[in-house]
């Protein structure tokens, strides 16, 4: 009988900091990724399609670049937040930085649509990997009592990306002939994913449960072999009971809020586009730099709201007062009236606290064995529904003749869905993580 395996040694403060820093600084870099097209999309496919671009076209590839994004996003999220529960979060989260980065910067070469297309689901799959990865890292390394704000400051990490990308993009406009510049910015990002790599300190938890026994490994004391997720069966065991509901529940309460923000709430920035671009060329900058100003505070302050208020309770209310804003959004204003921009921050604020609610609720959901891996399932299989929804809507917006208040009222109506969604979510509240 071998003696068992050491425990994992506690973190220290400065490493629990540097974990925080990395996994808020990668999820700020994803928002840039996730944010560039919406704002230069136009421009490329104006650039790529020469004098056969029309407005409607524009929209149309718009939704294709969107849809494809999030389809590569839901497959890389199963692929690498797997990979988080075999090889480590800290490796799969590296990976996942340095996949993102490399393929965007590739985007600044490409010569045809098609071409942009193919990286745009290559960007995907790091983006996916990146999200369950980060928060699962993180929620695994600071202590119980501070993981609201924790959680708050992961859900804000993308769209402070968003945000710093509109302010960039407002001092330095992409147009027809100046957007290639933009996708090689996009690959600096791969440093941060190699020091991940080779510095960052693992999690404990994941750690220690490597190193507890394994039935039939070798007898007690033997650890779990690096590749094998301990004694879970990995995305099998999450499709049977007691693990079945959970999952269920997740995926439904992850994919409301991305199919909604992705078919509807993005639609803003080329409609502002449409609308302003020939007296006013960096106005859409200035439209998605309010939408992520209140993205920002949103999705920090989602945690903080599931806290005090409950789990259930809130998201029901954040469906309804999304569902309310996004309608006035594109039924009551217009880009360019005073109380345009007004309303995108409030529906910007307003829409991304599901994302901090997100960042606490789905690692509670999950024991740390198959921690990764499910909130990654529930997180992409979202995307993998958002990939149809914004498909779809690409095709109602080219049947309306290119309405965007149409298609973003619409799609609007996803989000009430979240009302009913939450009537099953289980009470995470008294979950101890290190279960």
């Amino acid at each position: 009988m071998t003696s068992p395996a050491p425990a994992a040694s506690p973190l220290t403060r400065r490493e629990r900091w540097a974990v925080l820093t990395a996994a808020f600084a990668g999820l700020a870099f994803v928002g840039f990724g996730l944010g560039l097209m919406p704002v230069a999309s136009l421009s490329v496919s104006q650039s790529l399609m020469g004098d056969g671009y029309t407005q409607a076209l524009g929209g149309y590839w718009f939704a294709r670049y969107t849809a494809i994004l999030m389809l590569g996003a839901a497959i890389g999220g199963l692929l690498l937040g797997s990979l988080g529960d075999r090889l480590g979060r800290t490796r799969a989260m590296g990976i996942s930085i340095v996949c993102y980065s490399f393929f965007a910067g590739l985007g600044g070469f490409v010569q045809t649509q098609e071409q942009m297309l193919v990286l745009r689901f290559l960007v995907g799959l790091g983006v996916g990997g990146m999200w369950p990865n980060g928060v699962v890292l993180v929620s695994e390394c600071w202590t119980r009592a501070s993981r609201p704000v924790v959680a708050g400051v992961m859900g804000a990490g993308i769209n402070v990306g968003i945000l710093l990308l509109s302010q960039f993009v407002h001092l330095f406009p992409i147009t027809p002939t100046s957007w290639r510049w933009i996708f090689w910015v996009s690959a600096l990002p791969a440093l941060l994913g190699l020091l991940v790599i080779l510095l960052l300190p693992e999690s404990p938890a994941w750690l220690a449960r490597r190193a507890r026994p394994s039935p039939g490994a070798g007898g007690v004391g033997t650890p779990t072999p690096p590749s094998s997720p301990g004694k879970s069966g990995g995305l099998r065991e999450l499709f049977r009971p007691p693990l079945l509901r959970p999952t269920l529940v997740g995926i439904a309460l992850a994919a409301i809020p991305l199919v909604g923000a992705w078919a509807a709430s993005k639609w803003t920035i080329p409609w502002a586009d449409k609308v302003a671009s020939a007296e006013h060329p960096g106005y859409k900058a200035i439209v998605q730099g309010w939408w992520a100003l209140g993205a920002t505070l949103g999705s920090f302050t989602g945690a903080q709201v599931a806290a005090w208020l409950g789990r259930r309770t809130s998201y029901f209310l954040i469906a309804l007062g999304t569902t309310l804003l996004t309608i006035a959004m594109f039924q009551l204003t217009a880009p360019l009236r005073p109380s345009f921009l007004p309303v995108v921050f409030a529906q910007g604020f307003v829409a991304t606290l599901f994302f901090g609610w997100l960042a606490l609720y789905l690692p509670e959901l999950f024991p740390t064995r198959v921690r990764a891996t499910g909130a990654g399932l529930a997180m992409n299989t979202g995307r993998f529904a958002t990939a149809f929804g914004v498909l779809a809507a690409g095709i109602l917006f080219s049947m309306t003749g290119g309405s965007y208040p149409v298609i973003g009222t619409y799609a609007a109506l996803i989000y009430a869905l979240g009302m009913i969604a939450i009537v099953w979510a289980p009470d995470t509240s008294r979950t101890k993580m290190e279960d």
